[in-house]
């Protein structure tokens, strides 16, 4: 038998519980975003109270997504999760076009905006002559993505093991700074949560809330990764479902405390004037532990880009192995390793171009991208669970359904509408990307005909 034979007959195994699941989701979501984007939405004006309410209702609404996308996971067992579900509903064309997005934008440049500030918060420790300079903090980002992905070339059990110690080591310093900042430190910032911009129109004030909602999300961003994967997860139609809902939860809870905790410390003003290179997370332990807490944050900031830079990248080029599989995508991204069963030709396509997109703009830039076409696709899945239920293919009851699918697909839209006002130039740059598939997909169809 010829070796591509053999590789042709090896297969992903199902070697993942519900607890490494559970620790998947949450670890992915524990990322940057809660440590970057407070800064952001105290520039937007809005009081305390607003920026807390950003963060419940995004939660909320993250919940409300995995509820109503969640009920899809009976639809298949295999790899590949929303690539699938959209597939199996919408057929190969609209699949095509969220994996193709998912390459270019929501997996790749999350992979890029994590391990760039991963790089800057190295180098808040470090204090080196060699990070000065922009280009090498980013040549350093790309070094960072490289490791990552030839680890995950060893083995799905061995990542996800590092990925549960991280996740522990995540959840463990945001509960220390939630402690220390909730409990610990004395200071009347009562003013915080009434002070806001009271003098501008509804409409207006809707537009920033919706703005810093969309700074939220991308720290929420990542929780229906786990379904990727489920060509690995035992006992996936059960347990999928419960790892998303479970880790979202826990997720949120220590978000909102976590902001809480952040303006309990800190003068929004202060928040407001860090620049780009500035991290608020490491003002918040300046203030609570003095010089030491600047190391300790650092520390923890290191951990959690870390975790979820692996999180992402065991989990997304499970979905462009199935566009392989089924002929729409790069030919040899079928291949799996003979030996540390993983696909490897798939994760180094994901490795080239999230490098690619580290020089393709700022961490806010990469962001804000992932949050808009994220919403797009997420809307259109819920859809697709209306659908599929109308149709009797899936049977099993769906908490909330149908108001929940309903309220989610009409958040997206407003949410989607809002940003292409405000942001238009991170709207249109995200939509050419997300239509650059289009020649590759009858590129590819031309080829399965062949």
């Amino acid at each position: 038998m010829s070796k591509a034979s053999v590789k042709k007959t090896i297969t992903l195994k199902r070697v993942l519980g519900l607890s490494s699941s559970i620790l998947l989701v949450a670890g992915i979501m524990i990322g940057t975003g809660i440590f970057k984007k407070v800064a952001p939405m105290a520039a937007s004006g809005l009081s305390g109270g607003y920026i807390i309410a950003a963060w419940i209702v995004a939660g909320i609404v993250t919940i409300l997504g995995a509820l109503s996308i969640s009920g899809l996971a009976t639809l298949t067992t295999e790899s590949g999760g929303e690539y699938e579900y959209i597939r199996i509903i919408f057929g190969n064309f609209v699949a095509f076009i969220f994996g193709w997005t998912c390459f270019t934008i929501i997996g790749s440049a999350s992979v890029a905006a994590m391990s760039y500030l991963f790089t800057q918060s190295l180098n808040s420790i470090c204090q080196t002559t060699f990070f000065a300079n922009d280009y090498n903090i980013k040549f350093f980002a790309c070094f960072v993505i490289i490791i990552l992905t030839l680890l995950n070339c060893l083995g799905t059990k061995k990542s996800t093991i590092l990925n549960n110690i991280l996740t522990f080591f995540k959840i463990g310093g945001v509960l220390f700074l939630i402690i220390g900042g909730l409990f610990f430190f004395k200071k009347d910032l009562t003013n915080e949560y009434a002070t806001t911009i009271s003098h501008i129109s509804s409409y207006h004030l809707m537009t920033v809330f919706f703005a810093a909602m969309l700074s939220a999300f991308w720290a929420y961003d990542g929780w229906l990764s786990v379904a990727f994967i489920s060509g690995e997860i035992k006992n996936p139609q059960k347990n999928v479902p419960f790892a998303i809902i479970s880790g979202i939860s826990l997720v949120m809870i220590l978000y909102v405390l976590f902001i809480w905790a952040f303006i309990r410390v800190l003068p929004l003003s202060t928040l407001a004037n860090l620049n780009e290179n500035q991290i608020a997370a490491a003002e918040l332990s300046n203030e609570l532990f003095g010089k030491s807490g600047n190391l300790l944050i650092s520390l923890l900031i290191l951990i959690s880009a870390l975790g979820s830079l692996n999180g992402i990248i065991i989990t997304y080029s499970r979905m462009y192995y199935k566009m392989a599989i089924d002929g729409f995508f790069f030919s040899n991204a079928t291949a799996v390793h003979s030996r540390y069963e993983t696909p490897h030709i798939a994760l180094l396509y994901a490795m080239v171009v999230s490098c690619i997109l580290v020089f393709s703009g700022t961490f806010d830039t990469l962001t804000d991208m992932i949050v808009f076409s994220g919403f797009l696709f997420y809307a259109l899945l819920a859809y697709g669970l209306i659908k599929m239920k109308r149709k009797g293919l899936i049977t099993v009851k769906n908490i909330g359904y149908p108001y929940v699918p309903l309220i989610y697909i009409l958040f997206s839209i407003l949410l989607m509408v809002n940003t292409c006002i405000n942001q238009p130039k991170q709207t249109f740059f995200g939509i050419c990307l997300m239509m650059s598939g289009i020649p590759f997909y009858f590129y590819f169809k031309k080829r399965n005909k062949n």
